[in-house]
C-alpha cells in the first residue's frame, strides 16, 4: 500500500528547493512580464473606448488563445524542467520507501505548481486590468465590441462569440483555467517521460516537438499553409481541433452544440486518460531507472 504521507513529504521536499532558487523567481518575474506583453492590447482597447471589463475578461481573451497557452506551458518548463528533482538526499528516500511513492510525490508537486504557476498568470492580469474591471459575473460591453464588431480579429484578441453566449465569465474562466492545468500537466508527464528514457535535453526536445506540432495545427496557419477556404477550410478546422493537444486546450476551439469540435468535457476526459497512461509508462520505467546521484556541492 502506498503512504499518503511519505508521498506529501517528497512533495514538500521539491517545494523546499523553491527557497533562494534563482530559476524560481526568474520564471515568475518572466510570467509577470508575459502577462503584461499579451494582455496589453486588450486593456489599451478598453482604455481608448472608455469601456469597463470584468475583473476576469482579460485573462479569458489573453489565454484563450493557443499561442498565449503555448508561450505560458514553454515558461512553465522552467520551473519544471529538472524533472525528476534527483538530491543527495535521493537515494535515502528511495530506501524507505518505494519509487513508485517517489514518482506519486513528484506527480503531486508537477500538478500543485502548475496550478500556482496559472493562478499567479490569473492574478497578474486580474491586477493589470484592476483600474477597469467590476467584479459582476456579467460580460461587458468590451467584449461585445470585440465579439460582435469584428475587432476582436482585427486586433488579435480571441473574443468568442459562442462564448459570450453560451457561458458567463466565472465559468468561462474556471473552464480555462482547467483546459490550461491539463495540458501544463500533460507538457510535463511528457517531458518528465523523455527525461526517464533519453535525458533532460530530450525532455526539453520533446515540449518544443509537440508544442510546435500544435501551433502548425492552428486553424489560421493551417489555412494560410494549403490556402483552404469553405467547406474545406471548416473540415481542416475541426480536424485540427480534435488533432491538436494544444487546440484541445484552447477554449473557443470546442463545440458548443453548434459544430462538430470536441466539447469540453471530452477534451477533459481526453487528458485525463492520455496523462495517466504517460504516468503509467514513468512509473514502469522508474522501476529499472538508475539514477545519477551529485554530491552537493560538485
Amino acid at each position: 500500500m502506498f503512504s499518503l504521507r511519505r508521498i506529501w513529504k517528497y512533495t514538500r521536499i521539491d517545494f523546499k528547493n523553491w527557497e533562494r532558487s534563482p530559476r524560481i523567481v526568474i520564471t515568475f518575474i518572466l510570467a509577470a512580464i508575459l502577462c503584461l506583453m499579451l494582455s496589453n492590447r486588450a486593456i489599451d482597447f478598453a482604455d481608448k473606448y472608455g469601456t469597463y471589463t470584468q475583473l476576469f475578461e482579460v485573462f479569458i481573451w489573453t489565454f484563450g488563445d493557443s499561442s498565449s497557452i503555448m508561450l505560458s506551458s514553454l515558461l512553465l518548463m522552467l520551473l519544471l524542467g529538472d524533472i525528476p528533482f534527483v538530491t543527495p538526499a535521493t537515494p535515502y528516500q528511495l530506501v524507505r520507501s518505494s519509487r513508485i511513492e517517489w514518482v506519486l510525490g513528484q506527480l503531486l508537486y508537477v500538478f500543485i505548481s502548475s496550478a500556482i504557476y496559472i493562478s499567479y498568470l490569473l492574478v497578474i492580469t486580474c491586477v493589470l486590468s484592476a483600474h477597469i474591471s467590476y467584479i459582476g459575473n456579467k460580460w461587458s460591453k468590451t467584449s461585445a465590441l470585440l465579439g460582435y464588431s469584428g475587432v476582436g480579429r482585427k486586433i488579435a484578441l480571441p473574443t468568442s462569440v459562442k462564448a459570450l453566449e453560451m457561458s458567463s465569465p466565472y465559468a468561462c474562466v474556471l473552464m480555462i483555467f482547467v483546459l490550461m492545468l491539463l495540458y501544463a500537466f500533460f507538457i510535463s508527464a511528457i517531458m518528465f517521460l523523455f527525461n526517464l528514457y533519453r535525458n533532460k535535453y530530450w525532455g526539453v526536445v520533446s515540449v518544443i516537438v509537440v508544442n510546435m506540432y500544435g501551433l502548425f495545427l492552428s486553424p489560421g496557419i493551417f489555412k494560410k499553409i494549403f490556402h483552404l477556404s469553405g467547406a474545406l477550410e471548416y473540415r481542416a478546422n475541426v480536424a485540427a481541433g480534435w488533432l491538436s493537444p494544444l487546440n484541445q486546450a484552447t477554449y473557443y476551439m470546442h463545440n458548443f452544440g453548434t459544430d462538430y469540435l470536441p466539447s469540453i468535457t471530452i477534451s477533459i476526459v481526453l487528458f485525463v486518460v492520455i496523462i495517466g497512461l504517460l504516468y503509467f509508462l514513468i512509473c514502469k520505467r522508474v522501476r529499472k531507472y538508475e539514477f545519477s546521484f551529485i554530491q552537493a556541492g560538485v
